[in-house]
């Protein structure tokens, strides 16, 4: 019987706004590529699949200043490749200097189902938590996005010293919810931290797939929208 459901809160509860993919064909066009921000989303997966992976191998954070700016000039250059966009390294770099800008302006917005998701499970008894690999405090944000009060509680990375895919952040979760791995499910969008890291201490996992990327996976339940993951508790 399932008893608890754990979240993921980038592209999972949240996004940014503005969009990345209108940022990006902003900045593109200041450069002088005429890219529409639908044509950037299929790239901005890619690119963050990548940045995971490579997060996953050893936290970002913690490498130095030239090797986090190769990779997020790497991560630029996977989203023109897909935009067919043979840039030059200098036109990468100005690419890169001017996201960093655009980027302030940017805060985080829920997506149209969460509420109505989290108000649903809630009345059915379940323990609901956020587990996100942010730095920073998230209990702030998620009162003042309207979420708190469906929550029972929040577990970052910095909390527990570790990054998904890696079982601290996981074993946390389950000591507060006071429940066992099979009494748990995780739903997240990112395969190698939700899934496969949830899988890795025995909670059952549920990706979310809203754009209908994932379609090779299938081994595990892949849903499209959260209002989908009540199904899963009945």
């Amino acid at each position: 019987m399932i008893k608890a459901v754990f979240f993921d809160w980038f592209n999972t509860l949240a996004h940014y706004y503005p969009p990345r993919e209108e940022l990006e064909s902003q900045a593109l066009k200041e450069l002088g590529f005429d890219v529409s921000p639908k044509s950037i989303s299929y790239g901005l997966y890619l690119g963050d699949k990548h940045m995971y992976e490579e997060n996953a191998r050893r936290p970002i954070r913690d490498r130095s200043r030239e090797e986090q700016t190769k990779l997020y000039a790497g991560f630029h250059r996977i989203i023109l490749k897909e935009t067919g966009i043979n840039a030059t390294d200098g036109q990468v770099m100005q690419l890169l200097a001017r996201m960093f800008q655009l980027n302030a302006s940017m805060k985080f917005v829920l997506f149209d189902d969460v509420v109505e998701t989290l108000k649903t499970l809630k009345a059915q008894g379940l323990k609901l938590a956020l587990l996100t690999n942010l730095q920073t405090e998230v209990n702030t944000m998620c009162r003042e996005l309207g979420i708190g009060e469906y929550l029972d509680f929040t577990v970052t990375s910095a909390e527990v010293g570790a990054d998904k895919p890696q079982p601290p952040i996981f074993l946390k979760a389950l000591n507060l919810a006071r429940v066992n791995a099979a009494e748990a499910i995780h739903v997240g969008d990112q395969y190698q931290n939700d899934v496969l890291g949830a899988r890795g201490v025995g909670i059952t996992p549920i990706l979310l797939d809203r754009a209908d990327y994932y379609k090779e996976i299938t081994d595990c339940p892949r849903i499209r929208s959260l209002t989908e993951v009540s199904q899963f508790v009945k």
